[in-house]
Formats: structure tokens, C-alpha cells, sequence
């Protein structure tokens, strides 16, 4: 019983100072792994406040294992009608993400509302807007630190309304729901 008590004092310190937002002059960096329908990736972003309730950042993303593509010959031939096996050689069916296709920017501006709704001060919900270069979206997410300086977050980003409505094959990465997890780090 004695030593649970003192992990529980030790835990309890270690949270006393921490602070998930400070407010203006805050800066954050993440650093954590996403995760979409048919790829996951690595993902980095940055946060400055300006107010006590709100920040701006930026956010990368790269894909890392996306799931290849497989087309029948049938629909190869459908999408590429010039294609001619005896001048170009036999195709490859096989379709694979650029690096374009894999990368994501993204400018954010984010409430952070903890104070707001009475949170620990070590704890932060955050939802907010983001332009980036395939969608305007939306993006939810929290925050808790364990010390000053580290914590872990978590979000959900969405769409709300994409560039080209017309989206097929690796247009759809980077362009819906996606779920991250990681590390926070106040600097």
C-alpha cells in the first residue's frame, strides 16, 4: 500500500507543473504516426499561440506503406487506350503512389479549449480548421502532458470540402479520415 501511494505523490508531481497550453507565446511540436484507409504514415507538426485560446500551425504528413494498386488487364487497357504491348512492352498492372501522391501539407488554426471546459492544466482539446493541399478540413484533438516538456496527443482530421470532386486511385490519400498518435514536445 505504501508504494502505491508513493507512485500515485511521484505521478501527481510530475503533473503539477505540466501544462498543455499556456497561451499565448505557446509553441509545440508532435511528432506521431497516422493512420488513413489503405496507407499509414508519419506525420510532424508545429503550433504557436497567439491567445489564450487559440493557435496557428503546420502540418506534414508522408505516407509510408501504401496499399499498391492492382488493376486487371481489362481495366488497363480501358484507362490506357493508346497503350499498344507490342510497341510498349507488356504493362505493369501494378500501380504505385509518387511522392506527390504521398505527401501532405497543411496551415491549421486550432481552439484550444481546455481552460475552457475546466480541464486539468496538463490536459488540452482542441478542435479546429485546416487548408491544405488537396482539402479544407477539420481536425479534433487532445492533449495530455506528463512533465513540462513531454506529453503524448492524439486527433482525428476529416475533409470538409475537397479541391476535385472527381477523385480516383491515389487522389483519395491524404484526402479523408485519418486518426494520429504520438509525442508532444513543448519547446
Amino acid at each position: 500500500m505504501k508504494k502505491l501511494l508513493v507512485v500515485a505523490v511521484l505521478l501527481s508531481a510530475l503533473t503539477v507543473n505540466a501544462q498543455a497550453y499556456r497561451g499565448k507565446g505557446d509553441q509545440k511540436f508532435q511528432v506521431g504516426a497516422l493512420v488513413q484507409s489503405d496507407a499509414s504514415g508519419i506525420l510532424v507538426s508545429a503550433d504557436w499561440g497567439l491567445g489564450e485560446n487559440f493557435s496557428i500551425g503546420l502540418l506534414s504528413s508522408y505516407l509510408l506503406d501504401v496499399k499498391t494498386r492492382r488493376y486487371s488487364e481489362a481495366e488497363f487497357y480501358m484507362n490506357n487506350p493508346s497503350y499498344d504491348p507490342l510497341i510498349d512492352g507488356y504493362p505493369d498492372l501494378e500501380e504505385k503512389p509518387d511522392f506527390l501522391d504521398r505527401v501532405d501539407l497543411r496551415a491549421r488554426f486550432s481552439a484550444n479549449l481546455g481552460n475552457v471546459i475546466g480541464l486539468p492544466a496538463n490536459m488540452d482539446v482542441y478542435p479546429g480548421l485546416s487548408l491544405g493541399l488537396r482539402n479544407f478540413g477539420g481536425h479534433a484533438g487532445f492533449r495530455y502532458f506528463f512533465t513540462n516538456g513531454f506529453g503524448v496527443f492524439s486527433e482525428a482530421s476529416f475533409p470538409i470540402a475537397k479541391y476535385d470532386q472527381n477523385i480516383s486511385g491515389y487522389d483519395s490519400l491524404n484526402n479523408q479520415f485519418s486518426f494520429s498518435l504520438g509525442a508532444s514536445f513543448n519547446l
